[in-house]
């Protein structure tokens, strides 16, 4: 089995009680290795920003892991090449329900008619917030914070917050993984703008992206937020209370839940939010995580493997303990589902949830876009430049 989300070691094999996204998954791993007779789970960890570059590599090499995890905006580029089997007609006898499945949870491992994997998740950027912070800054009316509708009023807040604690507005990967990048999605796509179309043309150095990325910046200029900030350093620097607001995913609602509630840690009052409507129409960014196997796995093996898919399709309330949503339907209206600690404070984030037009070039994609607004938020690239090159490079990925 090859995966990401971190490693493990200790996550035995009680499904119900591990924490985080690494235990967790590993825990369902293990049980699945006790518990299903005659299949033995190797597993292999890697690390998030190296997986598919490994797995690429493992299936040219004609080594492909019997299972492995996948984001559904990977499928084109795989199974576009022939690398994944289609297993729609394998899923009953496995004992996978797919109408169990959300409609959007089908969708989001279909590809040009047949089903590709066996979707585990839907993932989105939230809004983490410090509710001390925002009640020192005058940020909370009933019980939630107040957030801006508007990037005029982000600024409002922004300088509320300084002004009243001396910290910063908001925190967020902009150094190393794609958080900025997905930031600048949502903000785009609340223009009702995108950053390429349906039939491939390159949309990015707009007024809408332009919008967009000086939404953000302003923060940068007026020094309500650092740019130079990794994901571990701004995952940090919100626990220790240094920023109002992280934007981040669902997969760090239950270890941040468990964090607060630490003496040593400076974060003491935590909530969740949908990420705010900052121009006309609500969106952010989002994704699913799914199972997979090769097209060249078969006889037993295979057998073996899609036991394996059923038997995470079947845990799927305990990954969901993560903080990520789950794409089966009995799992959303169980009452344990429900109840799962801040599930209500962001329950309009699926309404809201939004991805580019499919690609077999995603990947190569977002590197460039990551590079370039890297480039300005770090090296005072003029944004139109940026932008502009953006353009010129995803446009020509996708006329390849």
């Amino acid at each position: 089995m090859g995966r990401f989300f971190g490693a493990c070691e200790d996550a035995g094999t009680d499904t119900t009680t591990s924490a985080g996204e690494a235990c967790i998954i590993q825990s369902i791993i293990n049980a699945a290795d006790a518990e299903l007779d005659g299949i033995s789970i190797n597993t292999l960890p890697t690390d998030w920003g190296n997986y598919y570059d490994q797995i690429k590599a493992a299936y040219a090499g004609g080594t492909p892991p019997d299972v492995h995890v996948m984001h559904r905006h990977r499928i084109p580029e795989f199974a576009g090449l022939g690398a994944l089997a289609e297993i729609s007609g394998e899923l009953e006898a496995a004992g996978i329900d797919a109408s169990d499945w959300s409609p959007a949870a089908l969708d989001a491992v279909s590809y040009n008619g047949g089903i590709y994997g066996v979707p585990m998740d839907f993932h989105a950027n939230l809004w983490h917030v410090n509710m001390d912070i925002m009640e020192a800054a005058g940020l909370v009316e009933n019980g939630a914070p107040v957030l801006p509708t508007s990037p005029a009023e982000m600024m409002e807040h922004a300088a509320m917050v300084k002004e009243a604690t001396g910290q910063d507005y908001l925190a967020a990967d902009f150094a190393q993984f794609p958080i900025g990048v997905r930031l600048v999605l949502a903000l785009m796509w609340q223009q009702n703008a995108n950053i390429f179309t349906d039939d491939g043309t390159a949309t990015i150095n707009t007024e809408a992206g332009k919008n967009a990325v000086e939404a953000i910046t302003q923060l940068f200029d007026a020094g309500y937020a650092n740019p130079q900030l990794n994901y571990a350093d701004s995952q940090q620097a919100f626990l220790n209370g240094e920023a109002a607001v992280l934007v981040n995913g669902t997969w760090v609602v239950d270890f941040y839940s468990a964090e607060a509630a630490k003496e040593e840690v400076a974060l003491d009052n935590y909530y969740v939010a949908d990420f705010p409507t900052l121009f006309e129409t609500g969106a952010t960014w989002a994704d699913s995580h799914m199972w997979a196997i090769p097209a060249s796995l078969e006889g037993a093996e295979r057998e073996a493997a899609l036991k394996v898919l059923a038997f995470i399709n079947d845990h799927n309330i305990d990954w969901a303990r993560t903080g990520h949503m789950s794409v089966r339907q009995s799992v959303v209206d169980s009452e344990a589902y429900q109840s799962l600690p801040h599930r209500d404070e962001y329950t309009g984030t699926a309404a809201i949830a939004r991805d580019t037009p499919p690609s077999e070039r995603y990947g190569a994609i977002q590197d460039v876009l990551n590079r370039e607004l890297q480039a300005i938020w770090l090296t005072d690239k003029p944004v139109e430049a940026a932008l502009q090159d953006a353009e010129f490079e995803v446009q020509d990925l996708l006329d390849r």
